[in-house]
């Protein structure tokens, strides 16, 4: 269902900053802000963890340099 579209590289780095988006609104921010960016830094990490973005596919955009036919969340 759905084709791995990021590569290693992209993936980290959504990872980090994933991460770090959820670790800075939690300590720093207060209120509607900071579910946002919480909401934000999910979506981010869970990207680079599944190595799927529907942005991409909608774009027609891959990064995954290796032509695969693994697919995640069949």
């Amino acid at each position: 269902m759905f084709e791995v579209n990021e590569g290693v590289l992209d993936r980290i780095i959504r990872g980090i900053v994933g991460v770090a988006l959820i670790i800075i609104s939690i300590l720093l921010l207060e209120s509607t802000l900071k579910i946002v960016i919480i909401v934000i830094g999910v979506i981010v990490l869970v990207t680079g963890l599944s190595g799927f973005c529907g942005l991409y596919k909608i774009l027609g955009i891959n990064t995954c340099k290796i032509k695969s036919n693994k697919k995640w969340l069949n």
